[in-house]
């Protein structure tokens, strides 16, 4: 065996909490509370992350291209899509820098090339404390002039048919053909889950804004329930729900707008001079579902 394949096999554990790990992306690969997933193996480059980690920003950009600081810059494709998708990270290997029987730290770092001119050290630690699953991300800027940075973490939930969403947000992005945000507007009803409700039964790839940072995914059949908070500087969250599966949906904490290169004030993509650092943790806390009494 390998050390790769060695150190892509950690299992860490806690309580009622049973989460693996990978240094390919820094990568969730299987997450359970009393034995049951919670997490889904779906994405990353060949389907098998549960959560990885955005960075230095999340999703797409349009053409390929950027400016800023009165200078033009070019990313190539990274993966088969044609747009550069989801930074650097989910697709590299990083070094495990720490770990134990509840945790691991691991670190990335990458210098500027062809196919991207940002330059930064990263950190993704992933901590079980009591119940609850702990994702903590930071990017450092190591290159030689600020960029626009951003952060995000792309957990796959399960999903069952009486899965219930609840996330309150103020705005809301339309998509475009090409998956990039087109216009904004107020949430609309399909989309609105101030109050818990059952996921939509159709595509949803969409950016929201004006968000507290909480949220709350139930699932009756499976007797659990999940508490989510972010915080720092992940302020905004995307959810994604194919059509071509009914067994998982994202809701991605994002520090910014996909394609925020090209939105005003950078979608909320923060600039950092070198040495500079951002950060953000996102809290997955898991516990039972109360018992419904039968109606009678």
């Amino acid at each position: 065996m390998n050390q790769e394949r060695a150190v892509s096999d950690i299992e860490l554990r806690h309580g009622d909490l049973a989460v693996r790990v990978s240094p390919r992306g820094a990568a969730v690969t299987a997450a359970t509370f009393r034995g049951i997933p919670f997490l889904v193996a779906a994405g990353g480059p060949d389907g098998a992350m549960a959560n990885f980690a955005m960075v230095p920003f999340g999703n797409r950009v349009e053409g390929n291209t950027m400016s800023y600081a009165g200078r033009d810059y070019a990313f190539q494709p990274n993966t088969a899509d044609p747009l550069y998708r989801h930074g650097d990270g989910w697709l590299s290997l990083w070094q495990l820098e720490d770990f134990g029987s509840a945790h691991a730290q691991f670190s990335f770092s990458r210098s500027a090339d062809k196919v991207s001119s940002y330059a930064y050290l990263t950190r993704q630690e992933i901590r079980l404390a009591g119940d609850a699953l702990v994702l903590t991300l930071s990017v450092e800027n190591r290159g030689e002039a600020a960029l626009p940075f951003g952060l995000g973490q792309h957990p796959f939930f399960a999903r069952t048919p009486q899965t219930r969403l609840a996330i309150a947000a103020d705005r809301y992005w339309s998509e475009r053909p090409d998956h990039l945000p087109d216009m904004a507007g107020p949430v609309p009803d399909d989309f609105d889950f101030r109050s818990e409700k059952l996921l939509p039964q159709r595509w949803m790839n969409n950016a929201f804004e004006g968000w507290n940072g909480r949220a709350a995914i139930a699932w009756p059949e499976l007797g659990m329930q999940a508490a989510l908070e972010a915080d720092g500087a992940l302020d905004r969250f995307m959810l994604y729900m194919p059509v071509d599966r009914n067994d998982f949906f994202c809701l991605e904490p994002m520090s910014h707008l996909p394609n925020g290169h090209h939105l005003p004030e950078f979608g909320g993509l923060i600039p950092l001079a070198p040495g500079e650092v951002l950060s953000g943790k996102v809290t997955i806390d898991l516990s039972a579902l109360p018992v419904q009494p039968e109606e009678r």
